[in-house]
């Protein structure tokens, strides 16, 4: 297996190194930066203006935005929303989203019931009647639900994909730590077409979300950890640096482990769920799939000694999201003490990072959560 960025990755992280240095925007007002780009079309299929990409592509995007501490919807929408779909969506529900997708359109997904975080088994309900389907429950913790062209609804019965605006529909903001956007969302027998019901997916909507996450969480530490390192190379007390000092050099030692480890651990979880997912039928976007075809997902996929099967993807996408859950936000936390005073200052950046590592490890349940899913796999009773 090769880690190693292929050549389209480098060109997908060198377009978003170079927005982000034409700009000072590191918010919502960067989205029509991002779809002026064309990073929106990364991983749509090139019938719809797309580039034919995948999940390796749009994890070096993800992890690049997460350098910098962007908070735009870009995990809702490629991680939770395109790539979930791009391997489920029937014809004429793609010819809907993904050109409003490339226009700059958000998707997202509801992954999160009420005290089940990645609920494996959703009590919200899809009852089909004819031609249509009523989708009833609530969920919560739901990012960008307010500016979602359409949301991804796990039910009993698949994922129901639910445009804005459907009546039955209520969106309710909830607080969050970064104070971007995100709601609950109730739904009451909110009417869909038989059609955007997608009986299968739930699992790898689950996995995609885990490695766009783990994207996202490498980028943040590997910011933050350039920023802190920084600092205390440049700040200085008693007349020496702050890195001169051994209790501050074995703390940023520290954080740089943890920032290798988290780094390893989703470069593995990405290249075994592409692996895994570039091994299975895929869709030619001329009506339906076709069996035994498949299409490239980055040169890890293409080279790869060996395949990646199911429990192994399962494996690396638990431990993945165990690091991130228990070991970002302690980072972050030392990251913030080694600041002092200035990290408290919201002008200074390093909020921007430690608010995002705290709302990502609370999506995932935190480290008891994920700790007891990943203990889970390897009990043998």
């Amino acid at each position: 297996m090769d880690f190693n960025r292929d050549e389209s990755q480098d060109a997908v992280a060198e377009v978003v190194v170079s927005l982000l240095e034409h700009t000072d925007a590191r918010d919502i007002e960067l989205w029509p930066n991002i779809v002026d780009s064309g990073l929106l079309a990364v991983a749509l299929p090139e019938r719809y203006g797309g580039d034919g990409m995948g999940l390796p592509e749009v994890s070096a995007m993800l992890t690049e935005l997460a350098t910098d501490a962007v908070q735009a919807p870009a995990l809702a929408t490629l991680g939770f929303g395109v790539l979930p779909l791009l391997r489920r969506a029937p014809e004429a529900l793609a010819d809907k989203v993904f050109p409003a997708v490339a226009a700059g359109t958000v998707l997202t997904a509801a992954l999160h019931e009420p005290g089940a975080p990645f609920a494996v088994q959703p009590v919200t309900t899809a009852v089909a009647d004819g031609d249509v389907v009523r989708v009833s429950g609530r969920k919560v913790a739901v990012p960008y639900a307010d500016r979602a062209g359409w949301l991804l609804i796990p039910t009993d019965s698949g994922i129901a994909v639910v445009e804005a605006g459907t009546p039955g529909v209520t969106v309710r903001e909830t607080p969050a730590s970064t104070g971007a956007p995100e709601f609950s969302v109730s739904l009451d027998r909110a009417e869909i077409p038989a059609g955007q019901l997608l009986p299968e997916g739930l699992d790898d909507l689950h996995r995609l979300a885990l490695a766009s996450i783990g994207s996202v969480a490498d980028g943040l530490l590997k910011g933050v950890l350039t920023l802190t390192a920084e600092h205390v190379r440049t700040r200085r007390q008693f007349g020496r640096p702050l890195a001169e000092f051994q209790a501050v050099a074995q703390q940023i030692a520290d954080v740089y482990v943890v920032s290798r480890t988290l780094h390893a651990a989703a470069l593995s979880a990405n290249w075994a769920l592409a692996e895994y997912l570039n091994r299975g039928p895929a869709r030619s976007w001329t009506g339906g799939a076709e069996e035994g075809r498949t299409e490239p997902q980055g040169a890890a996929a293409r080279d790869a000694g060996g395949g990646a099967d199911e429990h192994r993807v399962d494996d690396d996408l638990d431990v993945l999201a165990y690091c991130v859950a228990s070991d970002l936000p302690v980072a972050m936390q030392k990251c913030h003490h080694l600041h002092g005073g200035i990290g408290v200052d919201m002008t200074h950046p390093l909020h921007r990072y430690y608010s995002q590592a705290k709302d990502i490890a609370r999506w995932l349940g935190g480290a008891s959560f994920r700790l007891d899913r990943l203990g889970a796999r390897c009990s043998s009773t």
